[in-house]
């Protein structure tokens, strides 16, 4: 038997669900990951292999998440005890469990670092340092144990409290409120980055594409950057799909979800990169672009500090909404798997993520591992597994069937089937094999 309703929750809207979806898509992944990413594998170039990679691979595996969950009502493993009882696919599920577990801890130490950076570059912290100067603030608060664990505190407690309002009250509730948010900040410091004196060589390199700075580890940086993104592997679109109405299209609700994640990643992109040309910054900075390299831009334009600002409170709202529907997949397991109720799961998914994130706090190099092994491979194996098990698995047939619900007029079935079936795996596979002979593409 399932959990009770109270307890596992159903969206009250398509737009509740669109916009918690787009919520848990966007996050580091868009506004701190992919301007870095794209600026060390040559800008426009890099962005249009990664559209590509949206459009041909990633939809199709959010299309299946979402239908493996709608279809058993289920949280990762609950789905497939249901769709394949008695078979080791349960495994998949776990690992999705795990792999959202995982995330969630390291995930949770950056997100604090963005929310002590508001209130750091509010209180004017950055004024007058230089680049090296800006670096050793940044390294000085980052191995500081207590603010490290302290901001990592705080930050999963914020998620914790929102989880605790259970789907509609909670996730669907703040969804809505801090999704508009995001854009208008977002949108904001685009418009201030585009008119900024010597813009336009940013705007050239991130919307001229150089295809000689293309090479191999730029499309296996560009394909597992998308699959990030947009959360696939880790069970979240399942667990979101299950709380989805039969009468919900899902063609239109995974569009919807995967156009405003690409938008927003775009958007990021030109709040970023005009503005590091305009002072002769390097876009290959790597991590260091938005903790050591913006502040230092910032001391640069007029109102610098309001505009900082705004920057670490957009990527601290985006660190939020992602990681709400991180911590909601183990805690939807222990509604559904263990009867319980969602306080206590919420409590325990949110504890224990925090617990096992006290280390990534304390070590950078010890995050990085987490990085690599939850939020590269088990990501990567959890969407092959996902295309796998719906193309010839559960099937193929039976996720067009479940499409057709809420969308009877559905006439790209053939076309479907095929992307699931062959051009998801296939690609997949290749993504993992690259990652495993070039393990530094991301």
């Amino acid at each position: 038997m399932n959990a009770p309703d109270n307890e596992r929750g159903i969206w009250s809207s398509k737009l509740g669900f669109i916009m918690a979806g787009a919520g848990s898509a966007v996050g580091l992944g868009n506004i701190w990951r992919f301007p870095t990413i794209a600026g060390q594998n040559g800008g426009a170039a890099f962005v249009f292999v990664y559209l590509l990679s949206v459009i041909l691979i990633c939809l199709a595996v959010m299309i299946a998440e979402l239908a493996l969950g709608r279809h058993a009502q289920r949280n990762p493993v609950g789905v497939y005890k249901t769709l394949a009882p008695g078979t080791a696919w349960k495994y998949l599920g776990i690992l999705g469990v795990l792999t959202g577990w995982g995330i969630a801890s390291f995930y949770s130490v950056v997100a604090g670092w963005t929310l002590g950076y508001v209130f750091k570059t509010a209180a004017g912290a950055f004024i007058n340092l230089g680049p090296d100067e800006i670096a050793t603030v940044f390294s000085d608060f980052t191995t500081n144990p207590v603010l490290s664990i302290g901001c990592h505190a705080i930050f999963m407690g914020l998620t914790m409290l929102i989880l605790y309002g259970g789907v509609k009250g909670g996730i669907e509730r703040w969804s809505k409120i801090l999704m508009p948010l995001l854009l208008v900040i977002l949108v904001l410091l685009v418009v201030r980055s585009v008119t900024l004196p010597g813009a336009g060589k940013g705007l050239a390199f991130y919307l001229k594409p150089n295809w000689s700075a293309l090479t191999g580890k730029s499309v296996v940086a560009a394909m597992g950057q998308a699959l990030f993104s947009l959360s696939l592997g880790m069970g979240t679109m399942i667990t979101y799909g299950s709380y989805l109405s039969r009468k919900d299209n899902l063609i239109s609700s995974a569009g919807w979800v995967a156009s405003l994640d690409t938008g927003i990643a775009i958007l990021a992109g030109f709040a970023i990169m005009p503005a590091i040309f305009a002072f002769d910054l390097d876009p290959a900075a790597g991590a260091g672009l938005i903790f050591v390299v913006l502040p230092n831009m910032f001391n640069k334009i007029f109102l610098g500090n309001l505009f900082g600002t705004g920057f670490f409170v957009l990527l601290s709202v985006a660190a939020v909404t992602s990681l709400i529907s991180i911590v909601e997949v183990p805690a939807a397991y222990f509604i559904d798997e263990w009867k319980m109720s969602r306080k206590k799961a919420v409590t325990i998914a949110g504890g224990g993520a925090f617990l096992a994130g006290i280390p990534a706090a304390l070590s950078g190099n010890f995050l990085d591992w987490m990085n690599v092994i939850f939020g590269q491979y088990s990501l990567i194996i959890g969407s092959l597994g996902v295309a796998i098990f719906v193309g010839w698995q559960w099937g193929a047939s039976k996720a067009n069937a479940e499409i057709m619900q809420g969308n009877p007029k559905f006439s790209a079935s053939t076309a479907y089937a095929f992307a699931i079936r062959f051009m998801a795996p296939v690609s997949i596979t290749a993504l993992l094999i690259c990652l495993i002979l070039f393990p530094d593409a991301f």
